[in-house]
């Protein structure tokens, strides 16, 4: 047996299994968001079809991290950090900078394709991050100061932050603080220095409140607030949308109201009705389309799948033989889990909405690639996480013998 081959089938198949199943249902639930659009929005017609080939060029990644180490990552790490942020700095600085819902955050090339650099920042940030605090430590004694490492991942998340809200994208850049702090509880960082860091965010949050966030942020809060405890919000702006995404929770009932035209002549779904805005529809409000036609018992499966995923990847972190791949899949679970909480906390009005996709699910270009490439990183951790042993076992046989 080769050892490609024998890398091939000891990787982990449940995690292969449920990026599949996620990835199918999200393609299904962006074909069924669009496919009763009119001539006005004829392009959403496309994004369903599009979606499956990011999710191709992601699966290019995905398999190729099967076959190589993911060690050499270590000497990839500042340069594929650089490049993002080149990317994300041209954003602002540039003409290629695109604007959509009132944040310039993509990036156009060459007039044919369109990606959003924040994303591919913080898959760069979690590599360099992990490299910091999982192999810089064993070069010099002093990389291995609390002190020193906090201030060299601070520098490395400072510049992208900087510019991610300048666009805005307050999402995106919630994110940096989810995955940071993750990292730094797996990477040794005392406990301490993470109750003071927590601390000094809770302060920092009403100066961010009333003088960092837009009108239009601001107002998302001030609704949700006003929602969970019985206040007064205006249904005809700013809480329009999460009102009427209660109403398809609540109305899907168990079973739900059936995939696209699969329910009762004349019974229509608040997607339908056009309630749902089209461009939202597709990703930050996928999980409710899905909810609305899949009732309780699909949400039970969604949210069980990223169970599973979140699982299978704190299983692939906990076997990891060397920091630096724990730490990576450490950063992606805590990236994923995020996101699947803000989406559908958001979708629910269980928290304010920041506009952030469902992973292998919501309609994004960038981000379809980003994740199934970093967990094609994560499948790399679990395929050489015994090659070390292997190779001391082999080492001492040959002396042996």
């Amino acid at each position: 047996m080769t050892p490609l081959f024998r890398k091939f089938l000891g990787h982990n198949w449940i995690l292969t299994f449920v990026v599949i199943g996620l990835a199918v249902t999200g393609v299904l639930s962006i074909d069924s968001a669009t496919y009763f659009r009119g001539d006005e929005d004829a392009e959403l017609l496309t994004k369903p079809s599009a979606q499956m080939m990011w999710l191709g060029v992601g699966c290019f990644f995905y398999i190729m991290g099967i076959f190589i180490d993911y060690r050499w990552l270590k000497f990839l790490v500042l340069p594929l950090f650089a490049a993002a942020m080149v990317l994300l700095a041209m954003v602002p600085l540039t003409s290629f900078g695109v604007t959509a819902s009132g944040a310039t955050s993509w990036l156009n090339i060459g007039g044919v394709v369109t990606i959003q650099p924040s994303q591919v920042a913080l898959a760069g940030g979690i590599l360099l991050m992990a490299f910091i605090l999982g192999v810089l430590p064993k070069w010099k004694k002093y990389f291995d100061w609390t002190v020193v490492k906090l201030a060299l991942c601070g520098a490395v998340a400072i510049g992208p932050l900087y510019l991610i809200l300048q666009e805005p994208d307050q999402g995106s850049a919630a994110a940096w603080f989810a995955v940071t702090g993750a990292m730094f509880l797996v990477g040794g960082i005392p406990f301490r220095y993470l109750i003071v860091g927590s601390q000094l965010g809770l302060i920092a949050a009403p100066v961010l409140y009333f003088f960092v966030l837009k009108d239009y942020q601001r107002e998302r809060i001030d609704t949700f607030i006003a929602m969970a405890t019985g206040g007064e919000y205006d249904r005809q702006d700013e809480g329009w949308v999460p009102e009427h995404n209660l109403i398809a929770l609540g109305s899907a009932g168990w079973m739900g109201k059936g995939y696209k035209g699969n329910r009762t002549i004349g019974e229509r779904t608040i997607k339908e009705m056009g309630i749902i805005p089209a461009n939202v529809s597709i990703n930050d409000f996928i999980f409710v389309v899905f909810a609305e036609e899949q009732g309780y018992r699909g949400v039970l499966v969604l949210v069980g799948g990223y169970a599973l995923l979140l699982l299978t990847l704190l299983t692939i972190a906990f076997h990891s033989r060397d920091n630096f791949g724990r730490l990576i899949v450490t950063g992606l679970a805590a990236q994923i889990f995020f996101h699947v909480f803000m989406n559908i906390g958001g979708s629910a009005v269980l928290v304010p909405i920041t506009g952030v996709p469902l992973p292998l699910f919501s309609y994004g270009g960038t981000f379809a690639v980003v994740i199934v490439g970093m967990l094609g990183i994560a499948q790399s951790v679990w395929v050489h996480r015994n090659e070390l042993i292997e190779q001391k076992e082999k080492v001492r046989g040959e002396f042996r013998g």
